[in-house]
């Protein structure tokens, strides 16, 4: 457990003075070591790292893609990523004797969906000039706390199990406590934003109730299906880089789904007003 707090508080520290100069190529060079972490970890799970070639275009596509998406086009994005899928599929004819279509598959989705996913970190930075770094700071928030709510809540009240042969310590419980416990935490985060740090601005506290609800669903989805991917592995953790916690993709599993889900909607509706 005492490694376990470590680790989050030495995290936690990186992860706020990445936000304090998220308006600097800090906060881009970050998301693309992380994705490029993600991307490896889940391609030594599935044994797709032995294409070299692949892993190569992989690594490279994942780490460039965040400075992409603030400093380029949407041509060059474009460009990009078909350039980059079209090399995944060529790699495959150095490997077709040892790699079957079902890893191919995989192998080309993985890096896409996470460099679109991490970077959605960046475009909330940026989605508002005033805003950015509190979106940016509610958004892993949003992920993080309730996965600890509904550990506590299950871990007291948990009786019923939730996906007993993917996640044997889930309940039914925690995840209510989770869901419930994330929308009044984005309440209480924005009534302090808006009283101390922007009381020009207002706040729909409703939506923001149903935001950190939807988004501590969303967190336990990508958590069920990081943990899946991991049983059908035959792996317990994706690395050791976080002790106590495992690889990267055992910590920000639950953000994989949030940070997208939280950029989508924001670009739609507003929040503060």
């Amino acid at each position: 457990m005492l490694t376990r707090i470590i680790s989050a508080v030495v995290a936690a520290a990186i992860g706020i003075t990445i936000i304090v100069f998220a308006d600097t190529p800090a906060l881009p060079a970050a998301v693309a070591l992380l994705s490029m972490l993600g991307v490896f970890e889940l391609y030594r799970a599935d044994s797709c790292h032995e294409n070299r070639f692949m892993t190569a275009i992989a690594l490279a596509f994942s780490g460039v893609y965040p400075f992409l998406v603030l400093y380029g086009s949407e041509r060059i994005i474009l460009l990009v990523t078909t350039a980059v899928i079209m090399a995944l599929f060529a790699s495959y004819m150095l490997y077709y004797k040892k790699m079957s279509f079902e890893k191919l598959s995989f192998a080309v989705l993985v890096p896409v969906l996470m460099s679109l996913s991490m970077a959605s970190l960046c475009k909330l930075n940026v989605l508002t000039e005033k805003h950015g770094k509190v979106l940016l700071l509610l958004t892993l928030c949003g992920a993080w706390i309730a996965d600890s709510a509904a550990y506590f809540t299950g871990t007291f009240l948990g009786k019923h199990k939730l996906c007993p042969e993917i996640s044997p310590k889930k309940t039914v419980e925690g995840f209510i406590g989770g869901v419930v416990f994330d929308g009044l935490f984005f309440v209480v985060f924005n009534l302090v934003y808006v009283s101390f740090f922007a009381k020009d601005c207002g706040v729909n506290y409703l939506i923001s109730f149903f935001l950190g609800m939807i988004c501590a669903a969303l967190g336990t989805l990508g958590d069920l299906t990081a943990s899946l991917i991991k049983r059908q592995c035959g792996i317990k953790d994706y690395g050791k880089i976080m002790p106590g916690h495992g690889g990267f993709m055992d910590r920000f599993d639950s953000v994989l789904f949030v940070a997208p889900f939280m950029y989508a909607y924001l670009s739609v509706m507003e929040m503060y007003f």
